[in-house]
């Protein structure tokens, strides 16, 4: 029986009216994922958790036969359990799945759960209000019920692959970014998308690429040193604590390129709101007697909206120079956003972190541009700093939505730039990696023209880049079409 990886229900039908043990569907699945790592050109020593988890921060299309089998059996055991045919309810069938695990067993768990939370009510997660969080609902039909109970059974099924996954060291990493905004892949980008960009993305969020360290733990090379310096060369020492990279400007370039990225979505809101009206609260009064009419909510305007005079400096190919009539400083921050009419700056401060550092960066800079900001609010101005990090494996921190946000780029617009952002840091990581590995790393930047408008657009509108890198003499690490050689 062939089974792919997107279960369907022509699949799970078989495995839903014929007495299929538990045991039986284990090993399929072990079949399946072995297949999928195969085709995906993954390593044979990546969890099963990286392909079907729902709470990853990395999250794929993946579905597994294990949880739909499970869902599939509670499934029938509530439609006889809940059958409006009394004869049928009171028969006490039995769904046969084995003696590992028991559909009866799974539904009064999944029912307690749900009862429990019901009484304990709305709980508070995260940094989120009291109130936030709406208060779990009560389903009056069946037919909610059922699709309740047959959540929480995948709720339950979650929570063990996230426990076993923080007993990870290396592929577990993710469960300790609490600022990253979690990732999609969709089908539609899994098939368009180059093979080894896929690839590259699922090794470096599980650690488990050919880096110095991974190599000499398999037993590939002999020292786990870095090949630029003498430290141990694992993925986050190559990746943001590589010195000899820091000198040569490798980091540096990767920080350029993203941040090309981010300053052409914000001129893109500056360019738009130009063209829009500025938004002026209304104060409607009601007389007495009257009820007041309910009114669509409006989207909220961001700072972007407030001014037409908007003009934006970035720190890109040459040397930003804080406006000297707003106040004097040293410093310079990566984007500079201001409007004299108004006297409004903004400023953005870009961080290139490893994932487990998002918050670390994030208080960093923003102690170190306070002074900045009280200078210029003491000169009569309205100043903001926005620090924003994105990490180095392209995964956006929480700090460049609510920035997007702050501005006014929001809905679709705001999507396409965190697409844009994370898919720029990861293509570049693919190239900067493997210098790091036996490559050299030769990048030739195009200028980039800052006086358009000061928008940050060159000669012809948009931000442009080349790179060219060669392989050295080294044995092992990428070859010229993206993939991984042997160590020989």
């Amino acid at each position: 029986m062939d089974i792919p990886a997107r279960s369907t229900p022509q699949n799970l039908w078989p495995l839903l009216i014929y007495e299929v043990p538990i045991t039986t569907i284990e090993t399929l699945e072990r079949k399946i994922s072995s297949h999928l790592r195969r085709w995906l050109g993954l390593p044979k020593s990546l969890s099963s958790i990286a392909l079907y988890g729902r709470s990853n921060k990395l999250q794929l299309p993946l579905k597994s036969l294990e949880e739909e089998y499970k869902v599939s059996k509670t499934r029938v055991v509530l439609q006889y359990k809940d059958s409006e045919d009394s004869m049928v309810s009171n028969a006490g069938i039995e769904v046969k799945t084995g003696r590992k695990w028991r559909a009866e067993e799974a539904v009064q768990q999944a029912e307690s759960r749900l009862h429990f939370s019901k009484l304990v009510g709305a709980v508070t997660r995260g940094r989120a209000g009291l109130g936030s969080i709406p208060a779990p609902k009560i389903p009056s039909k069946r037919k909610e019920k059922r699709c309740q109970v047959q959540s929480e059974v995948r709720a339950v099924l979650e929570e063990r692959r996230t426990c076993k996954a923080v007993g990870m060291s290396k592929q577990g990493a993710w469960a300790r970014w609490e600022n990253a905004i979690q990732r999609r892949v969709t089908w539609n980008e899994l098939w368009k998308a180059e093979p080894h960009r896929i690839k590259f993305l699922i090794q470096a969020v599980y650690d488990v690429l050919p880096s110095p360290s991974n190599l000499h733990n398999w037993g590939k090379i002999e020292s786990p040193a870095c090949v630029l310096c003498s430290k141990i060369g694992s993925l986050e020492h190559i990746l943001s604590c590589c010195p000899k990279a820091l000198g040569e400007g490798r980091y540096r370039w990767r920080h350029d390129q993203v941040l090309k990225a981010i300053a052409e979505a914000i001129a893109g809101g500056v360019e738009k709101a130009r063209h829009s009206q500025i938004a002026r609260k209304n104060i409607h009064f009601v007389k007495a007697g009257e009820v007041r009419k309910t009114t669509t909510p409006q989207s909220r305007a961001g700072i972007l909206n407030t001014a037409k005079d908007w003009k934006l400096l970035v720190d890109l190919e040459k040397q930003l120079k804080f406006p000297s009539h707003i106040t004097k400083t040293s410093l310079r921050p990566d984007i500079v956003l201001f409007s004299d009419s108004t006297k409004q700056v903004v400023m953005l401060e870009l961080t290139v972190p490893w994932e487990d550092r998002l918050e670390e960066a994030f208080e960093r800079k923003l102690t170190k541009y306070e002074q900045l900001t009280e200078s210029c609010q003491g000169a009569g101005w309205k100043a903001r700093c926005l620090p924003i990090e994105v990490g180095c494996r392209g995964f956006v921190a929480q700090s460049l939505s609510r920035a997007f946000s702050t501005l006014g780029i929001e809905g679709r617009g705001k999507r396409i730039a965190l697409r844009a952002v994370y898919t720029t840091t990861s293509f570049h990581e693919s190239v900067t990696f493997p210098c790091q590995i036996g490559f050299s790393f030769t990048p030739q930047r195009a200028p980039c023209s800052l006086n358009r408008r000061s928008t940050g657009y060159d000669s012809r509108g948009s931000f442009t880049e080349n790179f060219q890198w060669r392989p050295s003499s080294l044995k092992h690490g990428f070859n010229e079409d993206g993939q991984v050689t042997d160590v020989q």
